[in-house]
């Protein structure tokens, strides 16, 4: 799917993720648009959830990342990949994963942060080529995947689930080992957690991640 830069704008005025308070908060804001959202992400924040009808933006400190190269194939998911119980899409049911994913079930967490209004964003995003869906399907249904924003070699995580084991992880070995394909030399995991760690995500911090955008996104951040 072709990206659509002519309705968008990446220079909406956002603070840069070096001015985030002690808890990694960057800004809050009254709404959330797919050009707010985009001048976030290229200057290192994204929105967190919405409380009280304000926007949390956030640039946490360090920053997960994934390296594509760098995935952890385990033996036990190997196995699975060999056996080829499932199949892989990309932008099959995007509406059927972001979905998927304000329902699953998260660990210490009592409700999720994908509410209708990330929804009804990260949906404009898809129809204008910026966000994408990567999908596990089994039998013909769909069991697993993840979503976020590819925007230039950068692929920007959001969410994942699972629906049957090992699910969402198989469609990110998927991702990474067609990484070059896709055009995508990093992926931003956002914050780190045991299960990425395990896949081969590492921590860096926040002013290495930024140097990152700042090389990546030259030409959008002098618009």
């Amino acid at each position: 799917m072709s990206q659509n830069y002519t309705s968008l704008r990446f220079n909406i005025p956002f603070p840069h993720a070096s001015k985030a308070d002690e808890n990694g908060i960057t800004a809050l804001s009254k709404e959330l648009t797919p050009s707010l959202v985009l001048s976030a992400y290229i200057r290192g924040s994204f929105p967190w959830h919405i409380t009280f009808g304000k926007v949390f933006w956030y640039s946490p400190d360090p920053r997960a990342v994934l390296y594509p190269s760098e995935f952890k194939l385990s033996k036990s998911l190997s196995k699975k990949i060999k056996k080829n119980i499932f199949d892989f899409r990309i932008n099959s049911d995007f509406s059927g994963v972001i979905n998927a994913c304000s329902l699953a079930q998260r660990k210490n967490q009592d409700g999720t942060w994908i509410s209708d209004e990330f929804i009804e964003c990260y949906s404009k995003l898809y129809s204008y080529g910026f966000a994408i869906s990567v999908e596990t399907y089994q039998n013909g249904i769909l069991v697993g995947g993840f979503y976020g924003l590819r925007l230039k070699s950068i692929f920007f995580g959001e969410s994942m689930f699972s629906n049957v084991s090992d699910a969402s992880k198989a469609a990110l070995y998927y991702f990474c080992a067609n990484a070059k394909d896709f055009g995508i030399n990093l992926i931003d995991c956002q914050q780190a957690t045991s299960h990425l760690m395990n896949l081969g995500a590492k921590e860096i911090n926040r002013g290495k991640f930024i140097a990152l955008l700042e090389k990546e996104f030259e030409t959008e951040l002098e618009l």
